[in-house]
């Protein structure tokens, strides 16, 4: 038999390893879950050339939800998510696979020089190049109509992304955009998001960090608050990373999005009634023309459509961080 301090220690080292992978559970479930819904109906927005409504608040995203839930189903806010999961995935593997067959670093050393900062950020352009046709091919699922919709296959989004490249699989229309033009828009919004969100992730854990040190050296700290301090500070530097990224580069989302669904032949729903469906009938030449005609026929709102997702996707974010944090407490407080 254990001594009870010992054993106590014990129960505590373990419910600590529990709770730290628990927390992550539940941020990767809010980031790629919970937050779907909001991710279709901005994505859907974003598209919406047609729109009067621009839905820049909560409270008119909630009631448009709640129209789409009532005259589609709830199948009409969470569709296309196995293929985010997919677009992760080949993501991840391409960027595996050039790196290791390839000079290319994938982690930018404490050491860091310019060189190995521009071949860092060269292998994240050539991942995303790779992850593009996957990526035009999920944002279809995720903005294509449950009306009109067939029963797709979790796999639909690999073979149309094939298809794209080879030129084969849906036809389109003639004014989709060939693939190399849309290498650029693509690879800036990747790159200036990866970049964005590392600076303000490391700027965010430093503060944090540092508030932590400070608060230790003045006063002793008691086992629950050092084992807060051991998981929660990443989480919020990962917040507050993929939230000021989201919302700094929301404007070229939107002209991201526009390019990659133009031409597809994909009817999308009507975002100012909850009901009907709408086609999508762009004729953008490029990436400036794009930005140009938003400007003219929808003013500077236009690129800010569905912008009251963002802030919902975030709030219900914050809430399970915050949640969870006072699970993981009480949790804690009663071990100790």
């Amino acid at each position: 038999m254990l001594p009870e301090e010992p054993r106590k220690l014990m129960k505590t080292e373990q419910l600590s390893r529990f709770a730290g992978f628990g927390i992550g559970l539940a941020s990767l479930f809010t980031e790629n879950v919970l937050a779907h819904p909001c991710i279709v109906l901005r994505r859907q927005c974003q598209v919406n050339y047609h729109a009067r409504h621009y839905h820049l608040t909560p409270f008119t995203v909630i009631n448009i939800m709640y129209s789409f839930n009532k005259t589609q189903g709830p199948r009409a806010l969470w569709k296309g998510m196995g293929s985010t999961f997919i677009v992760q995935g080949v993501t991840l593997g391409a960027e595996g696979l050039i790196s290791e067959f390839t000079p290319l670093p994938r982690e930018v050393s404490h050491k860091w020089n310019p060189k190995q900062i521009g071949e860092h950020l060269l292998l994240k352009s050539l991942t995303y190049m790779v992850a593009m046709p996957f990526y035009s091919a999920s944002l279809i699922e995720t903005v294509q109509s449950e009306i009109i919709r067939d029963n797709t296959g979790i796999l639909e989004c690999v073979k149309e992304g094939i298809g794209r490249v080879i030129g084969m699989g849906v036809p389109h229309s003639k004014r989709l955009l060939p693939l190399f033009s849309l290498i650029f828009p693509t690879v800036l919004h990747g790159v200036l998001h990866y970049i964005i969100s590392s600076i303000i992730q490391k700027f965010v854990l430093l503060i944090l960090k540092r508030k932590t040190y400070n608060s230790h050296v003045a006063e002793s700290t008691s086992p629950v608050q050092s084992m807060l301090d051991a998981y929660f500070p990443e989480l919020i530097a990962n917040f507050a990373a993929s939230l000021c990224s989201d919302v700094i580069l929301y404007p070229l989302e939107t002209v991201l999005h526009r390019l990659h669904i133009q031409g597809t032949r994909t009817i999308i729903d009507n975002t100012d009634l909850g009901y009907e469906v709408l086609p999508i009938n762009t004729q953008y030449e490029g990436m400036r023309d794009c930005i140009n005609t938003i400007k003219q026929e929808e003013g500077m709102l236009g690129f800010y459509k569905g912008f009251g997702a963002v802030i919902i996707q975030y709030t219900l974010h914050a809430a399970v961080l915050q949640i969870t944090k006072i699970i993981y407490s009480t949790l804690l407080q009663n071990s100790v």
